[in-house]
């Protein structure tokens, strides 16, 4: 936007009158002494100019001139007097004078790529100033998803992030993609999980083509009535979002539905959210292992590596042809890339230092961005991107939901998640497991658990356990039983009911004799030195010695490890935000 029609000189960039305040650590935005000054919104006190009267200090006295061009009684040119600060301004809105307000449609469901969200995550944080993140609120569109997620954020709890994409032709220059007349599906999905310490992250695709239950789903109307959507069995995951009426808040219930997640927040970009983003960066640095020339997305580009921003980006992330196999999993893999090049990018100094970048990149994401209406808000917004900050990339991991064929279909086109690994996969995430490198914390308490089982183990088929549920929630306790017999090879264990009290802790009680069996059960459950208990010998039903393995309420479910520390995800395909990859 030229500076001129903000009401200042042809050659001062709007951006670069934002300038560090040293005292605060945010953006402020400074204007000349001599710039006309356009209206701020909101009401304004009269000033003596306002009136025609001087005011106390423009310098309208005998011998002088104002400000702008102030001059002794020699005639001779002095510098204009220096202001004193009585109390520290408020800054100025970023945006000076007014465009003609956007209209939004009734239903927007403005949605491409993850990239809108990340961007106003770190851009947010990084201007800073709290008037100019009122004019960024104004540019949000919010949507109401009542029940289906959290009512606040809490700066000091893990939470999910459902972030989608459309493939609704939302945006000029934007026909060629999506599907003509789409009501807009959830074309592009992932969960983004942020864990309590904020240590880490895991973002998780979730394929448009897997097979799943959409639950009824209640939604809200202009008018402030409800309607119930009826579900559907067996369809596609892209269905949840768009088709009969289906907002953002019924794809959250239906990846509850799906993984056992719950999403407490949504984001959603459309397809100009690529474009801008990569053009406010001067582009995303990517790289392919051989040449693309795709005549249907009109993606060209050479061997190796190369920059891509604007339409060729969004080419870049949209296309089916150009990699692996051509079909969606492949695509997921590479828009995965992308998403890490663009973060890296905007968490770059040559970014983050940059003004001019910051509020192009902010008024980029802003725009092409619709969230729920809990973290609609200025303060809300601030906070999240805030904690999303803290995550260091090289512990962002992206992942897929592991996925086979659909055994139903004879032309395979759709997926269903793998019951042998996305369990444990749901699992990691609903428990706050990380899927990077163990914290250095957390080693040290491994190693120091390791010393204290050491030594000798008892086959599986030789430990005796009863097994009793001590706070874990109903039915954990036979669950437990069926793992142990039936995967883990403990057949000599048994379902022995509630415990007397409930426990926070899960315990396995074991006498001097029993420790290597104690060691070998341990290892299967992933117990901490601190879970063994050494005690008297008891008795099972058949007067036979046994173990007491009693569930407490950090259950995590049947088989899945109860040490953080020493649970190890399934062999899965991963990457992480700070690797440069080439695709394929």
């Amino acid at each position: 936007m030229d500076a001129q029609g903000r009401g200042r000189a042809d050659d001062v960039d709007p951006a670069d009158q934002w300038v560090l305040n040293p005292r605060t650590g945010e953006y402020e935005l400074r204007l000349p002494a001599s710039a006309p000054q356009s209206p701020v919104p909101g009401p304004r006190r009269p000033t003596p100019r306002d009136s025609g009267a001087p005011s106390p200090d423009d310098g309208r006295t005998t011998g002088t001139t104002g400000a702008a061009g102030r001059t002794g009684t020699s005639g001779r040119a002095v510098p204009p007097q220096r202001q004193r600060r009585s109390a520290p301004e408020e800054p100025a809105p970023g945006r000076r004078g007014r465009r003609p307000a956007k209209k939004k449609s009734k239903g927007k469901k403005a949605l491409l790529w993850t990239g809108g969200g990340t961007a106003f995550a770190v851009l947010v944080a990084g201007v800073g100033g709290y008037l100019y993140l009122k004019h960024l609120e104004g540019n949000v569109t919010t949507t109401d998803v009542g029940s289906a997620g959290s009512s606040s954020f809490k700066k000091d709890e893990a939470f999910n992030i459902l972030i989608i994409g459309t493939d609704k032709r939302t945006g000029a220059g934007n026909e060629g993609y999506g599907d003509a007349g789409s009501v807009g599906h959830a074309d592009t999905t992932i969960l983004l999980h942020v864990s309590k310490d904020r240590s880490n992250a895991t973002a998780l695709s979730i394929p448009r083509d897997m097979i799943v239950d959409i639950p009824d789903c209640e939604t809200k109307q202009e008018d402030g009535s409800t309607e119930i959507v009826p579900g559907e069995q067996d369809v596609r995951f892209n269905r949840s979002l768009g088709e009969n009426g289906r907002d953002a808040g019924c794809a959250m219930r239906t990846v509850k539905e799906a993984t056992g997640i719950q999403p407490h927040h949504f984001m959603m970009a459309d397809f100009n959210a690529v474009k801008t983003l990569t053009t406010a960066v001067d582009g995303v640095d990517v790289c392919v292992e051989h040449a693309v020339d795709d005549p249907k997305s009109h993606l060209k580009l050479p061997a190796g590596e190369s920059k891509v921003e604007g339409e060729q980006a969004l080419a870049f992330v949209r296309t089916r042809h150009a990699f692996g196999n051509e079909g969606d999993l492949d695509r997921i893999k590479v828009q995965q890339q992308f998403l890490g090049s663009l973060m890296r990018k905007m968490s770059s100094s040559d970014t983050l230092t940059s003004p001019t970048k910051l509020v192009k990149l902010a008024e980029a994401a802003t725009e092409a961005l619709t969230v729920d209406s809990a973290i609609g808000n200025v303060g809300t917004l601030k906070d999240v991107a805030l904690e999303l900050k803290k995550v260091p990339p090289k512990n962002i991991t992206f992942l897929t939901v592991p996925v086979v064929d659909n055994p139903t279909e004879k032309v395979k086109a759709t997926v269903v998640a793998n019951e042998a690994k996305a369990p444990q996969i749901f699992d990691m995430i609903i428990n706050d497991v990380s899927f990077t490198e163990v914290k250095q914390k957390e080693k040290k308490e491994a190693a120091a658990v390791a010393a204290r089982l050491k030594g000798e183990k008892s086959d599986p088929s030789e430990v005796r356990v009863r097994v009793l549920n001590g706070g874990a929630p109903a039915g954990s306790a036979q669950q437990e039983l069926n793992y142990l017999q039936t995967q883990a090879g403990v057949t000599k264990s048994e379902n022995a009911g509630n415990a007397d009290a409930e426990v926070a802790k899960t315990t396995l009680e074991y006498a001097p004799d029993q420790a290597d069996q104690a060691r070998a059960l341990a290892e299967i459950l992933g117990l901490s030195g601190a879970a063994m208990k050494p005690g008297e010998s008891v008795t099972n039903a058949q007067g036979m010695p046994t173990m007491t393995l009693t569930l407490g309420k950090d259950f995590k479910g049947a088989g899945v490890k109860l040490d953080a520390a020493s649970a190890k995800p399934p062999e899965v395909d991963k990457t992480t935000a700070d690797q440069k990859l080439c695709a394929s």
